[in-house]
């Protein structure tokens, strides 16, 4: 081909110029270079600057990795960026990645380009997208920040701690590195500001699931639910969208003190439905009834006599409370558990979380209530006692112990007999056990009666003599004349001394042949006066005299007239006599009421 005249086609390696001969085979070769030269500025002008184009990886060095993008050279992008958090290498030669080409050619005439320019490109528009058809957005919560977390969803966006959970979670540093479905509430691509929220999917997904809990929601109904908090009556356990009461009577059959001790916060459990208030939305819970009430077997598991064993779980002023199995509990009282020891408080016995061997004593399944014994474990000494001593037996012992009202007695180990301080003499006035005796004297004392039932053991030392009361009535019976020593005035008489320790009263009416106004105005203290026995009284300690019939000289047939007209004594005189009975140890007909232990 001959051209007239040169020409330059923007290339400087191909010129045509006037009468060339090309062959040919040589135009050919030409037009291809042309061609070639068209294809690479027409490619060029498709990739620009600026934008996201799509390479192949060529070659992999130690700090690069080389892409060929379609244009004239290939780019380096540091290899750093192709790593993952482990470190690892993520691409490989042959791969085909997009990079953002930032420009041809550098100061150093190398392309410029960015594999996570590209990424943060691509995730800006995902961003975008998903903002705008309101789509959620999975991202990996990187790092606490004031007022929230961090979330890498792409690229760097803030989840507000009130946006996290339903409720406010005091500990935001345990969601790091966890990966969470998020929606995107706020968006601003031009100050890279985005907002999202958790809390907006988690009540969508409540609400559904409270849709469908209510639907299953009756009476009887096992469910399983997240224990959403604790509190000192109970558990709120959220059932799927609304939350129900597990209250710590229904957590177990057994004795707990906290529900902290079963359950904690964001334990998932199986509960059954007591019932459900649909008006206020108040669903009760158990969780004891998932097993069989124990109650049921007990009476058949525990009978009467049994020996078994158990944990003492409570002390009280009463008695100690042993479980035997969860939910059974048996009560040991203070009496139940010694034979000889006056026990005044459990905790001289057993301590809490001690294992004890008990007896069963009684058992009541509607009242849920078991009885048991310690000291029935061993031989009842008070059934001993009883083979080895007799009401009248004499024993000897020492002084363990003095009251206000006696003196306990050691007899065997563990076993102390009373004496009342109304039997420690017949006609001593003893105001207190201790003006007499101190611990450690040793006494002689006869039995006066033995009860195993009710543990007592009674003594007397006055007992060892005759009653002086009784000998007293004999040798001085009604009609006798005598005399006496007048030991006592009073307004309504005067007490003489018949013989040591034993006292007559001449009512005021027996002291002179005329009424008188004082006894004084007749007799004095210390004086000595003539009588006659009226009558006696050995039970009630009493005797009644009369100075007037001995100054009437009565004898015989008359004396015996007298003696009838005042054989039954006036009341004035029986109140009178009582009166004179003053001091506190003087009370025979209370002494056998029941006393206080020695211990």
């Amino acid at each position: 081909m001959n051209l007239s005249k040169s020409k330059i086609l923007g290339f400087d390696d191909i010129k045509w110029e006037e009468n060339d001969d090309l062959t040919f085979g040589a135009a050919e070769e030409a037009s291809k270079e042309f061609s070639e030269l068209l294809g690479e500025d027409s490619e060029k002008s498709a990739i620009r600057e600026g934008s996201i184009v799509t390479g192949r990886v060529v070659q992999i060095t130690r700090d690069n990795v080389r892409i060929d993008i379609g244009h004239k050279t290939e780019g380096e992008v540091p290899l750093s960026e192709f790593r993952n958090a482990d470190g690892e290498v993520t691409v490989q030669v042959g791969s085909s990645i997009e990079v953002y080409l930032d420009s041809f050619e550098d100061n150093d005439g190398e392309m410029v380009l960015s594999r996570e320019r590209a990424e943060m490109l691509r995730a800006w528009d995902r961003i975008a997208e998903a903002y705008e058809k309101d789509e959620t957005i999975e991202g990996l919560i990187m790092a606490r920040v004031k007022g929230g977390l961090s979330v890498d969803i792409g690229v760097k966006a803030f989840l507000p701690g009130s946006q996290v959970d339903l409720r406010p979670v005091r500990n935001l540093d345990k969601l790091i590195n966890n990966k969470f479905k998020f929606k995107i509430i706020k968006f601003n691509k031009k100050r890279g500001n985005i907002v999202l929220s958790r809390r907006v999917l988690l009540e969508q997904d409540r609400e559904k699931m409270r849709v469908e809990t209510l639907d299953n929601l009756k009476t009887g109904v096992l469910l399983k639910g997240v224990v959403k908090n604790i509190t000192d009556y109970g558990a709120f356990i959220d059932l799927g969208g609304i939350d129900g009461l597990l209250h710590i009577t229904d957590m177990s059959w057994g004795r707990i003190n906290h529900p902290t001790q079963l359950f904690e916060v964001g334990q998932e459990i199986e509960v059954k439905v007591l019932s459900y208030d649909e008006s206020r939305q108040r669903v009760s819970l158990g969780y004891k009834q998932l097993q069989e009430d124990p109650w049921i077997q007990a009476a058949q598991k525990y009978t009467v006599s049994t020996k078994t064993k158990g944990v003492v779980v409570s002390l009280t002023d009463y008695g100690s409370f042993v479980e035997l199995e969860d939910g059974i509990e048996g009560l040991i009282h203070i009496s139940e558990m010694s034979w000889s020891k006056r026990v005044r408080h459990p905790s001289k016995m057993v301590s809490l979380g001690d294992e004890v061997e008990v007896v069963v004593l009684a058992i009541n399944s509607e009242t849920r209530r078991i009885s048991l014994g310690m000291k029935q474990l061993e031989p009842n000494p008070w059934e001993m006692i009883k083979e080895k001593y007799q009401v009248g037996d004499i024993i000897r012992g020492k002084v363990r112990n003095i009251t206000d009202f006696g003196l306990f007695i050691g007899i065997e180990d563990g076993i102390d007999g009373l004496i009342h301080i109304s039997d420690i003499s017949w006609i001593e006035r003893i105001r207190h056990p201790g003006d007499k005796f101190k611990k450690g004297d040793e006494v002689e004392a006869k039995v006066l009666q033995i009860d195993s039932e009710g543990e007592k053991f009674s003594l007397g030392i006055k007992q060892l003599s005759e009653d002086p009361w009784v000998k007293a009535s004999k040798e001085i019976p009604p009609g006798t004349k005598s005399s006496g020593t007048v030991t006592k005035l009073t307004d309504y008489g005067v007490f003489v001394e018949l013989a040591p320790g034993i006292e007559g009263l001449i009512h005021v009416s027996e002291l002179a042949l005329e009424p008188v106004a004082k006894p004084s105005d007749v007799v004095q203290q210390g004086q000595q006066v003539d009588f006659v026995v009226l009558s006696s009284d050995s039970e009630e300690r009493r005797f009644s005299l009369s100075r007037k019939a001995h100054l009437q000289g009565l004898e015989g047939a008359k004396l015996t007239e007298y003696l009838d007209s005042v054989k039954e004594p006036q009341t004035a005189f029986a109140d009178a006599f009582n009166q004179a009975q003053n001091l506190a140890s003087d009370t025979e007909s209370t002494k056998k009421k029941e006393e206080p232990s020695a211990e």
